[in-house]
């Protein structure tokens, strides 16, 4: 413990010359948008939506295919920034940073800005379709990131040795190590991700300010104008759609590619009870598999390996072959941030000087405010996701049992059932602030929940049987085996959680119900009330205000526990 908690000691927080600069090219990117969206329409009028049942299935489509485009930029973006940060240190140095503040951005706080400045360059229909796929892409690609990089950084180190002696290049080593070894809590991941989306899904295609209204034709409208009409009926067909949905990608994907990542977990000891699933069943009996594994997908990745496999062993080879300097890659680079730092910088000072003196003090109290609810929510999620977790990750039948009601449970829009719960909360004592906390509490202990799960789903079945046959049992057994092995899946579940329960804040803190306006002290109450009102000062301060603390936060908790899951939590360091 006295190790542990040393790396904390003394408390500070050292940003470097990187994280300087993201920040400052963050102000620079959320100025020039400001500056587009003051030449945005007027006013904008959005679709009409109907509430009757036969509306329902072109809904589901439109956010269906929303959230698809979404999810795949996420995957891309996952494989490709999380294996660069996890294989090139200099490129972990700038990305990790970068990582740290984009994940801390509240993207409810951006998204006035981006619809409003797509909106002035682009056409509406175009625009606002971005501007969602934006906000939903920000709420799934998180997690991801930071799953396949932990994954990247704790692959064994036998593994490795082994992969270097059998002189795989590359791509080889993606293909047949890294990518294997990140599938299960990739899988798991991509599951939160889409629950994730869900609840932001709402969000993206209610968004209205003032008399710009820039709501779009999807299932998240549907249920918003339901849950606001009180109209019970059309709430339930909404909630039952998306049940739907969910369970058929239960059936249809996650369960099938679960049951296929099974053979990438690294033991000794092949499982009781491995993840089934009846369409992989049938698809591996099926002849037209075999016919469209052999002469289909084989040839085709031979192909593809040989042409990618050839051109990673150049790109890594080149380096050696014909060095460049640095400076001739950051030169331009520097050139074009440094115009961009200036001009935020100059920006950002302007607006923040038409702010009040008064506006400091409240901005701390917000802080503050903003800050015990978010811990008390993650603690709260803790002390019922790691038992319960754990529990299921370790049991192979519960798992195929509880696995599709955790995924519809986590999958419902909690701002959909929020005008419900808010109608008994308000008429408690501190109503409001229970229901704040309740709120970000439902939109992020997924996120732990899902993490934990990974990790234990993907301890070796031999270590556990090594610690039943050794009598380890109780607190000794959480001690010695599943904290270690579930701590690098923990890390990344706290880091997405924390920042998903900070973006909640905009949408808990300040809620529009029954034709009034409930706000309490908090920075998301101030950004969405800063938002309603066009207040872009408060806006940007606000919005920094959130960056710098979950950055600080980053940089002092989440950054070395980081370091420590690689250094002492590896799985080769308890085998």
């Amino acid at each position: 413990m006295r190790r542990f908690f040393g790396a904390f000691i003394p408390i500070r927080v050292a940003l470097s010359g990187a994280d300087v600069g993201i920040l400052l090219l963050l102000i620079a990117t959320l100025v020039l948008g400001m500056t587009l969206a003051v030449r945005a329409p007027a006013a904008i009028s959005g679709p009409a939506i109907r509430l009757a049942p036969e509306a329902l299935p072109y809904y589901a489509l439109r956010s269906l295919l929303r959230m698809a485009a979404a999810y795949a930029l996420s995957l891309l973006f996952s494989l490709t920034v999380g294996y660069v940060a996890a294989t090139q240190r200099w490129a972990g140095a700038v990305i990790l940073p970068l990582l740290d503040v984009l994940q801390s951005v509240p993207i409810l706080s951006f998204l006035p800005v981006v619809a409003l400045s797509l909106t002035a360059i682009l056409p509406e229909d175009i625009a606002v379709e971005l501007a969602s796929i934006v906000l939903i892409f920000t709420s799934q690609v998180w997690n991801m990131t930071f799953s396949f990089y932990q994954s990247m950084i704790t692959i064994p180190t036998d593994l490795r040795e082994a992969a270097r002696i059998f002189r795989l290049n590359p791509w080889l080593r993606f293909r047949h190590l890294e990518l294997p070894h990140a599938a299960v809590p990739l899988i798991w991941n991509s599951m939160m991700s889409w629950a994730g989306g869900w609840f932001f899904l709402m969000a993206a295609e209610t968004f209205t300010v003032g008399a710009r209204d820039f709501r779009l034709i999807g299932l998240g409208t549907y249920l918003q104008l339901a849950a606001e009409q009180g109209d019970l009926q059309a709430l339930a067909w909404g909630l039952g759609v998306l049940v739907g949905i969910i369970v058929g990608m239960d059936q249809l994907l996650w369960r099938p590619l679960l049951a296929w990542a099974d053979k990438f977990r690294l033991e000794l000891v092949e499982s009781d009870e491995a993840p089934s699933s009846w369409l992989y069943d049938l698809w591996q009996r099926a002849t037209l598999s075999e016919w469209f594994i052999e002469r289909i997908w084989n040839p085709m990745m031979e192909r593809v390996d040989a042409v990618l496999g050839r051109w990673s062993a150049q790109l890594a080879a080149r380096p050696a072959l014909n060095p460049i300097p640095s400076w001739v890659f950051l030169l331009p680079l520097a050139a074009i941030a440094g115009i961009g730092f200036a001009y935020g910088v100059h920006a950002a000072f302007r607006l923040l000087s038409a702010l009040p003196p008064s506006s400091l003090p409240l901005l701390g109290l917000a802080t503050l405010a903003s800050m015990a609810r978010v811990f008390s929510a993650q603690l709260i999620a803790l002390a019922w996701t790691i038992p319960l977790g754990v529990a299921i990750g370790m049991n192979r039948s519960l798992a195929a049992r509880v696995q599709p009601l955790i995924q519809i449970v986590a999958s419902i829009p909690a701002t959909a059932l929020f005008p419900v719960i808010l109608i008994f909360l308000l008429r408690l004592p501190m109503g409001l602030e229970l229901a704040a906390v309740a709120l970000m509490l439902m939109g992020t202990q997924w996120y732990l929940l899902f993490n934990i799960i990974a990790g234990a789903s993907a301890i070796p079945r031999d270590l556990i049987f090594t610690t039943e046959i050794l009598g380890v049992r109780g607190l000794e057994r959480w001690r010695v085996l599943i904290l270690p092995a579930i701590f690098p899946y923990l890390v990344t579940g706290l880091i997405t959680a924390s920042g998903g329960a900070w973006n909640a804040t905009i949408v808990a803190e300040y809620v529009e119900f029954a034709g009034r306006a409930h706000a309490t002290l908090g920075l998301g109450a101030l950004i969405a009330q800063a938002t309603g009102h066009g207040d872009y000062p408060m806006l940007l301060a606000a919005t920094l205000t959130m960056i710098l603390t979950v950055v600080a936060f980053n940089r002092l908790v989440w950054r070395r526990l980081y370091a420590l899951a690689a250094e002492r939590f590896r799985l080769d360091s308890f085998q």
